[in-house]
């Protein structure tokens, strides 16, 4: 895809992501409300929830937007990280120990997964690493099937700074629609202004992202053969 039209498709998301969250501002407000009556345990709460629905299959994408709209950016990316990490671990400890006859079954038609296997054998963190920053593999799903594979827990678990950037990104998409949302409800200029100067920053988070990701893509077809 030409650079241009790639430009050109992040600056009309972000426009997309403004919209759409100025028109459920109210929405939006009401659960900023919610958070701020559980306090300093929302984090936790809403953490515990992010991790059950990873071992649950349930795709993170829709909370980790959530999380930036209900907590900022900062506080957001800790806390899906935190979750995102728990909840891989258990997924990846009930695919090695507890079901690993049903996760066998749910990827022996996914072809990425063989060339996978076979090349973390000799480099478990390298490919877990890059796993986690080129999605070629659902995350709900490498969860589970790194669990087959020989890598160590360990590796496993380090490989897991693989997904700041994305998770970053998210957390940021997220806050930009949720403070899009209060600009809305409040209908103040300076809210607004603020609003987009965070865009310009994540049209260069999301930049930076899709480069790293490139990077991984390319480093992964190479160690895999695929």
């Amino acid at each position: 895809m030409p650079r241009m039209l790639r430009l050109a498709l992040a600056a009309a998301a972000v426009v997309a992501l403004l919209v759409l969250g100025r028109a459920l501002g109210g929405y939006v407000e009401a659960l900023r409300s919610l958070v701020a009556d559980l306090g300093p345990a929302a984090p936790l709460v809403f953490g515990l929830a992010y991790a059950a629905a990873v071992v649950a299959f349930v795709p993170g994408s829709a909370l980790t937007l959530a999380a930036g709209a209900l907590f900022g950016v900062a506080t957001g990316v800790v806390t899906v990280f935190a979750a995102a990490v728990a909840g891989s671990a258990a997924a990846f400890l009930v695919a090695r120990y507890l079901a690993r006859d049903a996760v066998e079954r749910r990827i022996a038609a996914n072809p990425k997964f063989a060339a996978i296997d076979r090349a973390i054998g000799s480099e478990g963190l390298k490919i877990a690493f890059l796993l986690r920053l080129s999605p070629a593999i659902p995350f709900t799903l490498l969860n589970y099937a790194l669990g087959l594979t020989r890598v160590r827990f360990a590796d496993y678990l380090l490989a897991s700074l693989g997904m700041i950037p994305g998770t970053l990104l998210y957390v940021y998409l997220g806050a930009v629609a949720g403070d899009a949302a209060s600009a809305a409800a409040a209908d103040g200029a300076a809210a607004g202004w603020e609003t987009a100067a965070k865009a310009l920053g994540l049209l260069a988070t999301a930049a930076v992202t899709v480069y790293v990701t490139v990077l991984a893509r390319r480093a992964l077809r190479e160690a895999t053969g695929e």
